[in-house]
């Protein structure tokens, strides 16, 4: 492409070097014509233009007077016969006293016309046309697109040689690659590739294999541990497992605690299948609801369930997420208990908000992240006082939440580990959500 700019350019540069030969003739017949004209010596005129025709690209030279009549032509027989106008004329232009332009003869040739006029003391005698071929840059330039042409398809040849060797080279390897990605996208990490190469390919399909084993074992760990751990926790170790801090921390976080009422005397009628297929049943939705709201499933305690809202990722917003949690919890297992599990609808739900401290605890062979604290402790004694579709809240809940909720207050209650009675609240309802806009 930039060849064939350049040689626009070119043509313009030898058009324009034409023109100004053309004008050297132009100039010296002009400047010789005016006496003869004047004196209508033909003889002379004709002699002054006989040698015209010998310059190369030279085809005619033309002196006709002021009434059109040609007194002077390469061609004799054309003398004292009337100057016709030329036709086909394109690209006129003009630069001071001479025009120029381009036409095409009889005979197809491509020819500049440059006309002057012939001046003798400011009177106009007659004019001069000199004829001069451009086909010669056409050829010119002809030649040269060729060339280009020629040049341009052997190196797109070359280059489509070149890619057909390299395409064919490496189009295994590349197809072995783009299996492995299937088989690694569909869950099948322990698909290896077998390529025995010194170059980059070869890196790149080792490098596989080894991506390969790392993501089976976050699977396996993932699939596994995530059971026991929630996915949030997982989530916070596998983003940063050398990080310090599954070490401890103290800070707020709501408590929810679930636990069904009557479970043991339920499990002495029952059959050990249909008490775990129900105990199943409730943890799923429990679970479920808890994760839905941003909170993660601490621990099972039997029949019961440790939810805990704030930690390890915290929210601002952690008591109301809290209560709508265990209201959506209940309308789940209100929905649900119409299949026959009699379990949902005998759950009570108890919340407290306070300072707790997480971390992971243990020992060097069993560990477990958890929620310790007194929060904790009392939202387990407050479970005590949920009926079966209950939810109760303790005053700090309250105080969280103020106008938002509903309630009910009930008579203040001992609990075990309290020298004070506690107020405690019965939930009934929450209005409009608050929390989304809290945290735009």
């Amino acid at each position: 492409m930039l060849s064939f700019v350049n040689l626009s350019q070119q043509k313009e540069r030898l058009y324009r070097q034409t023109v100004k030969i053309g004008k050297v003739s132009l100039n010296y017949f002009v400047s010789n014509a005016s006496i003869p004209l004047l004196n209508d010596d033909i003889l002379r005129l004709n002699t002054l233009i006989k040698e015209a025709t010998s310059v190369e690209g030279l085809l005619y030279a033309i002196i006709v007077n002021h009434n059109q009549i040609i007194k002077a032509h390469t061609d004799i027989n054309k003398i004292n016969m009337v100057f016709e106008k030329f036709d086909n004329v394109e690209d006129e232009r003009r630069e001071d006293d001479v025009t120029y332009f381009n036409y095409f003869s009889e005979s197809g040739g491509q020819i500049l016309n440059l006309t002057q006029p012939i001046v003798f003391k400011n009177k106009e005698l007659g004019e001069v046309h000199v004829g001069v071929s451009i086909d010669f840059i056409e050829k010119l330039i002809h030649k040269e697109r060729l060339s280009i042409i020629a040049i341009t398809v052997f190196i797109i040849l070359f280059g489509i040689g070149i890619a057909v060797w390299l395409g064919l080279r490496f189009s295994r390897p590349i197809q072995d690659l783009v299996l492995a990605t299937q088989e690694i996208g569909s869950g099948n990490y322990q698909h290896k590739i077998i390529l025995a190469r010194n170059d980059e390919l070869g890196n790149l399909a080792t490098a596989f294999n080894r991506m390969g084993d790392e993501l089976w074992k976050n699977s396996l760990m993932q699939q596994s541990f995530g059971k026991y751990i929630g996915s949030e926790v997982l989530d916070m170790i596998m983003a940063n497992p050398e990080s310090d801090w599954l070490k401890g921390h103290k800070n707020e976080a709501t408590i929810v605690f679930t636990d069904i009422r009557g479970f043991t005397s339920y499990s002495e009628v029952k059959e050990p299948e249909e008490i775990v297929d129900a105990l199943n049943e409730y943890f799923e939705i429990a679970t479920q609801v808890i994760q839905d709201h941003g909170g993660y499933v601490d621990k099972f305690i039997g029949d019961a369930v440790l939810g805990v809202f704030g930690v390890p990722v915290y929210h601002k917003e952690h008591a109301e997420r809290a209560v709508r949690a265990s209201i959506d919890m209940q309308k789940e297992f209100r929905k649900e208990r119409g299949k026959g599990n009699n379990l949902l609808q005998s759950v009570g739900i108890s919340i407290n908000s306070g300072v707790v401290v997480s971390g992971n605890i243990g020992s060097q062979d069993k560990m477990e992240y958890t929620v310790i604290g007194d929060s904790v402790n009392v939202a387990s004694r407050l479970n005590s006082l949920a009926g079966p579709g209950e939810i109760i809240i303790s005053k700090s809940v309250y105080v969280y939440l103020g106008d938002m909720i509903s309630v009910e207050p009930l008579s203040p209650q001992y609990i075990k580990g309290k020298t004070e009675p506690i107020e405690t609240f019965k939930l009934l309802s929450i209005n409009k959500k608050r929390h989304a806009e809290t945290s735009k």
